[in-house]
């Protein structure tokens, strides 16, 4: 296929780039070229898509068979860009979240569950999930039924520039005592950024249009399984001190930031590894092991080096002192 690529360089939109190349797609990125070079055999667009007019002419006259978008920023801009794209492109697939559920999410949610309100057409929106549902129904004005909205759950893998699993590799690298959240065998869901572009790339190719969970199914691995995991790769002598979600919460821990990745399963946080990803997986997503995602991670943080985290996501990781005060609290 002809595939444009609206950003390409960071973490899901370079998974995108390097899975399309090697399918044999022609590539076109469309980014500032603020993030670093494009990958080599791209053809790159050099653009702030922000500004409509700089947008308009930067597109020219150029058609693609599809167009794969992860903009998380204010959904005017995503607006901006099908209105340009409509008429010349055949397949807009969007990387959503999940997020555009109703909080606290529910148990088993699928694809008809009530959703945020959106605005196709804000221009300064800084709630993340208000912000995706604006962005999908920008895309669904333009586009129809040949949108896909990819509503993504927890996105790990090589070049995750949010730093969740990053970070639990570098805490485990440090080794010694490490404080491991809740019950080991705490079912887990998500997705490798890489299985994600595969999938949409295959959808755009099929001409899949719609909504869908894109996430694996519940318990594709635990938590105890990923840090195992995780110890094993790097050859750390850690120590994984497993700890009741009771005392964390006592101590002050924030579930998903200050402990990337885990959370409680409570009535609060329980539905978000418990997802209804029927469709998707009818539709052909297939996720690869864990032990591949955190081999793979730990290989690209060594040759690369610590991401540039986002600026727009809360900072990920626990204090090493207030670690240390549980840890103390169980010995």
């Amino acid at each position: 296929m002809r595939v444009l690529v609206l950003g390409g360089t960071h973490f899901v939109g370079r998974a995108v780039v390097e899975t399309a190349l090697m399918r044999g797609d022609e590539v076109t990125t469309l980014n500032r070229g603020t993030s670093g070079p494009a990958a080599i055999g791209v053809d790159a667009i050099l653009v702030d898509r922000t500004d409509p007019e700089a947008l308009r002419r930067a597109l020219g006259a150029h058609e693609w068979d599809a167009v794969i978008d992860t903009w998380s920023g204010a959904p005017r801009v995503i607006g901006d860009s099908c209105g340009l794209l409509a008429g010349r492109a055949g397949h807009y697939g969007y990387v959503s979240s999940r997020s555009v559920y109703g909080w606290p999410m529910p148990s088993g949610v699928d694809e008809r569950a009530q959703l945020v309100d959106g605005d196709p057409d804000d221009d300064a929106v800084e709630d993340y999930a208000v912000a995706k549902r604006g962005g999908e129904l920008a895309v669904l004005r333009a586009f129809g039924d040949r949108a896909l909205l990819a509503r993504a759950g927890l996105v790990l893998g090589p070049y995750e520039d949010i730093g969740r699993l990053p970070w639990w590799l570098r805490r485990i690298q440090r080794g010694g005592r490490v404080l491991a959240p809740g019950d080991p065998t705490r079912p887990l869901q998500y997705i490798d950024a890489r299985d994600l572009a595969a999938w949409m790339l295959a959808a755009a190719e099929r001409g899949v249009g719609g909504a869908f969970n894109a996430v694996s199914h519940p318990g594709h691995t635990t938590m105890g399984e990923l840090l195992d995991t995780a110890v094993k790769v790097i050859g750390s002598d850690a120590e994984l001190v497993w700890t009741a979600p009771e005392v964390i919460a006592e101590a002050g821990i924030s579930p998903w930031t200050e402990l990337p990745i885990w959370v409680p399963d409570d009535a609060e946080y329980g539905g978000m590894h418990n997802g209804d990803v029927s469709a998707v997986h009818d539709a052909g997503l297939t996720c690869r092991p864990v032990q591949e995602t955190v081999a793979d991670t730990w290989t690209w943080l060594q040759a690369e080096g610590d991401p540039r985290l986002r600026s727009d996501r809360p900072q990920v990781g626990l204090d090493p002192v207030k670690e240390k005060r549980v840890l103390d609290g169980n010995a």
